[in-house]
């Protein structure tokens, strides 16, 4: 069993454009809402990989529908602590060609007995956990590192993706995460300088051997960078039709999670976790299409391996 963490979840209300013009009045073209937020994005997208997954968190109390559908229909198993208030909902503005501006709205507040129920309920999980995405308004600072922390003291492979003050708390730990995956500029502000060619793969290799199973880091059109033990590789970014990149990054992450529960080398994980994200941008929502096309496309990407220097940026 594979389980997520979500502190704070959201409605994904995605409005599409031919075009964004600030000032003026728009007719859309199509809207759709999602129950979302990144770990539950990855559970999705696990579920229709077929692995059996259970989605811990908090959630809004007055809008919790769509999300309980979303997990009955995909058979998830839902230990998410209801809170009283109401989910918060993100609105992302689609235009025609791809480009997504994103306004996050506020949500329910939340405190330490909250973030120590949602703990309690992951007290015997000793497998993997994936812990993603960002805090709600109450929480302590340090909430998610403590988690990630109490989890790895545990024996379980945390896999993480947080950005900001949580991914330099959760680093500075005594207890670090199995594999994280910020990209370039969450990796940058980590660091606290700009980071360029082989640059990257030094940060990274230092996180590696510092601790940290598997570092990925996304690398937007040049793909995206995988470092373990075994070595490094740089997959490439797949040429796909636009579609929402809702999620994608989330199925990512979903991909390297089975493919570690999955034990795969390097190199297939590399493959799989790409062609998880590409897979995700031919559906609207954190979706991945059926389990033989997302096989086909990971025999498509190309890995590179890395000794040098990092391609862009």
């Amino acid at each position: 069993m594979i389980h997520t963490v979500c502190l704070n979840p959201a409605i994904d209300q995605t409005v599409c454009l031919d075009h964004l013009a600030p000032g003026e009045v728009h007719r859309a073209s199509a809207v759709w809402r999602d129950p979302g937020g990144k770990a539950v994005n990855v559970a999705s997208v696990l579920a229709d990989w077929g692995l059996p997954v259970t989605v811990h968190g908090l959630l809004g109390a007055e809008n919790e529908a769509s999300f309980e559908e979303l997990f009955a229909r995909k058979g998830i198993a839902d230990a998410m602590v209801r809170m009283p208030g109401a989910t918060r909902t993100n609105i992302k503005i689609l235009e025609t060609g791809g480009r997504t501006t994103d306004l996050n709205l506020p949500g329910f507040a939340a405190d330490s007995a909250a973030a120590g129920a949602v703990l309690a309920g992951l007290d015997a999980v000793e497998d993997l956990v994936v812990v993603s995405g960002s805090q709600p308004d109450g929480l302590p600072p340090g909430a998610t590192a403590d988690l990630v922390a109490a989890l790895a003291a545990r024996g379980a492979r945390v896999v993480l993706d947080v950005s900001g003050a949580p991914l330099a708390a959760a680093l500075a730990a005594e207890r670090l995460p199995h594999a994280i995956k910020p990209n370039r500029h969450e990796l940058e502000t980590y660091t606290g300088r700009k980071l360029q060619g082989r640059e990257v793969l030094r940060v990274a290799r230092g996180l590696q051997e510092r601790g940290i199973a598997l570092v990925v880091v996304s690398l937007g059109t040049d793909g995206a960078l995988f470092v373990s033990a075994e070595g490094a590789v740089q997959a490439r970014p797949l040429a796909l039709a636009t579609g929402s990149t809702v999620g994608a990054g989330d199925a990512m992450v979903a991909g390297i999670t089975a493919g570690l529960a999955e034990g795969l080398g390097l190199a297939d994980l590399a493959r799989q976790a790409t062609a998880f994200a590409a897979g995700k941008l031919r559906n609207p929502g954190p979706h991945l299409p059926p389990v033989a096309e997302v096989r086909a496309l990971a025999g498509q990407v190309e890995l590179r391996p890395v000794a040098e220097e990092i391609t862009g940026g």
